[in-house]
């Protein structure tokens, strides 16, 4: 998501002198138990909607998304468990009107602003203030989108930090936003398939991060007018497979507001590009769906995920439940964008300080969502349900996951990894993850880490999640680009390489739950990281101007040598392949993918950001490289354990299935290991317990060549080699095809491995 880390830390928490603990009870069991949202149902249409706090509220229909009155509305009536209800049939909606699409909106009173006989839209009658004691923020005029609605007619285009029609506050209270809120949408069950899901082991996958528009906008070979839609996304199904992705992980998915992306084609002004400002949490993007009819979108999904599915790969998708688009307070306490969770019960849906009038933020966005409340678990569960059973998801990539550990509601903030009630164990207690060996079941996977005081929780997440591995990404970078600047040790290399055991194996975890990557969507891509000493993201469109991005990039341009910059990135993903996790990559890492050093491309919606189809001969050499490697991975499970390597005496990362040398050819002793001016490292794994064949690995991170006297190979074998990302081997056949390696000798091999290279070795 859009970040500003380093610069937000200081402030990014409201201080809070009464901590309002929630209670130990956990949240309702079960997932869509209330049946919520506006659904067909034989002859009628049910409106259902959770509040605990409002007095009245009422469901207007219309004809028409926007321009337009509502045709009729009805009162809901209060029942069990705090839900509103009411059923109306398909024949009186279409007497009043309402002859097609059914779209609804609500409108809501409560303490704050009770109802008043006398109330008309646009009116202030029955105010009493636009926030109460306990956090109350109901406002009559603000039609309200269902938090359950399976689709949505547009965004809200909200301005970012300042007042809209959608604001409480004394300047905007009186708007009726009725004619221009987004509404939900009442849809049909279809038929449409979405396959069926792979059910490889995570430990075997190849994720492959992607913003979906991205991914088809610039592609040629495509018709023009579907080109970044879910419609173009599934046709690029084969090109993945054929470059050994197993898991395509998109950018969020859910409405988000960006309905006002391109507004001014030649600027960011207004540009929402990556999606991390959800306004539904069922709806799939509108602005994604070549068929934008009401449902289209949803059946073109599904349509997408099935071609994904028909090709084996999963399809995973970024959800953002640590906040919303209606975001924090604009200039006080009394001025908050109202157009959907807010409006139905403010502090049930958001965490709150502990005078109730404020915002809690480990965000960095201004505000957090309740993942404490039972209610907004309740939504959580059910969204994400949603998405796996209806529209066939395999799983999903947690932003600031984190938020979804927190145990208190109001005034604090306190991570648990134990704690039943929390989101985060909710979520797989209800939805179990995919068995370590494979077969139904969820990935779920962390960003384990948010803003401020106890979110940084990496290798601290529950047992069923696996994790980005920022450390394995820092670790790997500092040797690579600050050397003899920051200090890394061969064992903490050692550590990284096999599986990171110290962070995921003290609870129970294995290899495959770090998720190991170099780049993400934040921050460089994988070129860039070694082409930029600093992030540039005040540049003119189409590579800027861009706001926040980290100024630690652990980034080297290598000095400027483009061979050398090549050979980083080839480095960097032989890390990927070769070690002990579950590898992800970033769309366009392929071909080396550069966004002119722009480390925040949040909002560039700009032939910057989209994946470039017309290819040089090196980015061309790139992608042969990064597929062959892909493919060795695939082919050799030695390189994929379902536990960590263990030692001939049992104890992890040793002797036995795993074995670490000098350059020498020797046992690394204490010192080696414990000295940060040892500058390379290798390892052999024995094949047989994996029915694998040897491989052999050597790192040179020191500038200058290195000699490495090979150990033996398995008897009767020679050690061959399969790539060494050299400069000099540079072109199609970087790594070899099978069949095609070239002998390097026995036991006692010298080879010469040059400044700052990866070797890799297979026997035969």
């Amino acid at each position: 998501m859009r970040r500003l880390w380093r610069s937000v830390l200081a402030a990014a928490l409201v201080a809070a002198g009464l901590s309002l603990v929630s209670p130990t009870t956990p949240a309702q069991a079960g997932i869509d138990t209330l049946s919520l949202g506006g659904r067909y149902s034989g002859g009628n249409v049910n409106f259902r909607v959770y509040s605990s706090r409002a007095t009245r509220i009422a469901v207007y229909v219309y004809a028409a998304p926007t321009g337009a009155q509502e045709k009729a509305s009805y009162l809901l009536t209060k029942g069990s468990g705090d839900v509103w209800a009411v059923t109306v049939g398909v024949a009186a909606l279409q007497a009043a009107g309402v002859t097609g699409t059914v779209y609804y909106g609500y409108r809501a009173w409560g303490p704050n602003w009770p109802y008043s006989a006398s109330w008309t839209k646009g009116s202030t009658a029955g105010f009493a203030a636009d926030v109460d004691a306990v956090g109350n923020r109901f406002n009559p005029n603000k039609l309200l989108l269902d938090p359950y609605a399976r689709e949505m007619s547009h965004d809200t285009a909200l301005p970012d930090g300042a007042v809209s029609d959608y604001s409480s506050g004394p300047a905007k209270r009186a708007v009726d936003t009725g004619t221009i809120a987004p509404k939900g949408i009442v849809l049909a069950a279809d038929s449409t398939s979405v396959g069926t899901k792979p059910t490889r082991a995570f430990k075997d996958d190849i994720v492959y991060e992607v913003h979906l528009r991205g991914l088809t906008r610039a592609d040629t070979s495509i018709a023009a007018a579907e080109r970044g839609t879910y419609k173009a996304a599934g046709q690029k199904a084969a090109y993945l497979a054929s470059l050994g992705v197993t898991a395509v992980e998109f950018l969020p998915l859910q409405e988000t507001q960006n309905d006002a992306n391109d507004a001014s084609p030649a600027s960011t002004t207004g540009d929402n590009y990556w999606g991390y400002m959800t306004e539904n949490y069922f709806a799939p993007d509108r602005r994604y769906a070549y068929d934008r009819t009401p449902g289209g979108p949803t059946r073109e999904f599904k349509a997408m995920v099935k071609a994904f599915h028909d090709a084996g790969i999963k399809v995973l998708v970024d959800v953002v439940y640590n906040h919303t688009a209606e975001g924090g307070a604009i200039s006080d306490k009394n001025t908050y964008h109202i157009f959907s969770w807010r409006g139905l019960d403010n502090p049930a849906y958001y965490s709150l300080t502990s005078d109730m009038q404020g915002s809690m933020d480990n965000t960095g966005l201004g505000h957090n969502f309740n993942t404490r409340n039972p209610a907004a678990q309740n939504l959580i569960v059910d969204s994400i349900a949603y998405w796996k059973n209806t529209l066939g998801v395999d799983g999903y990539r947690f932003d600031l996951a984190s938020v979804l550990g927190n145990t208190c509601q109001h005034g604090c903030f306190s991570y648990s990894r134990t704690d039943a009630g929390t989101a985060l164990n909710r979520l797989t207690a209800e939805m179990p993850a995919r068995p370590a060996g494979g077969g139904a079941g969820v990935d779920w996977i962390a960003e384990p880490w948010a803003i401020g005081a106890g979110t940084y929780q990496v290798g601290n997440f529950p047992a069923a999640w696996s994790e980005w591995n920022g450390i394995y990404r820092d670790t790997l970078r500092r040797d690579q680009n600050k050397l003899g600047v920051d200090a890394v040790t061969p064992s903490e290399l050692a550590t990284r390489f096999a599986g990171s055991s110290d962070l995921y194996g003290d609870d129970g975890r294995r290899p495959w739950h770090s998720v190991n990557f170099m780049v993400a969507h934040d921050g460089f891509t994988q070129r860039d990281l070694y082409a930029c000493n600093a992030k540039n993201n005040g540049q003119a469109w189409p590579y800027g101007p861009s706001d926040g991005g980290s100024d630690d990039n652990i980034s080297w341009d290598q000095g400027g040598v483009a061979a050398d910059q090549r050979k980083a990135a080839r480095n960097a993903f032989a890390f990927l392949m070769l070690s002990g996790g579950t590898p992800m990559m970033t769309g366009g890492d392929e071909t080396l993918r550069s966004v002119g050093c722009n480390n925040n491309p949040y909002n560039l919606d700009s032939s910057a950001n989209w994946l470039d189809w017309s290819l040089t001969t090196d980015e061309t050499n790139f992608r042969t490289y990064t597929s062959r490697l892909a493919a060795f991975r695939k082919a050799h499970p030695a390189l994929r354990p379902v536990n960590f390597y263990t030692a001939a005496d049992g104890n992890a990362n040793g002797l036995g299935q795993l074995e670490w040398f000098t350059p020498a050819g020797a046992a690394p002793d204490g010192a080696y290991w414990g000295n940060a001016n040892n500058h390379a490292l290798a390892w052999r794994i024995d094949g047989t317990e994996f029915g694998d064949s040897g491989l052999y690995t050597a790192y040179n991170g020191w500038s200058g060549d290195v000699v490495f006297t090979l150990p033996a190979p398995p008897a009767g074998k020679q050690w061959y080699r399969v790539t060494d990302t050299a400069p000099w081997a540079e072109g199609a056949n970087q790594v070899a095809a099978p069949g095609g390696e070239a002998l390097i000798g026995g036991a006692g091999t010298a080879y010469t491995l040059r400044g700052r290279a990866v070797l890799l070795l297979i026997a035969k």
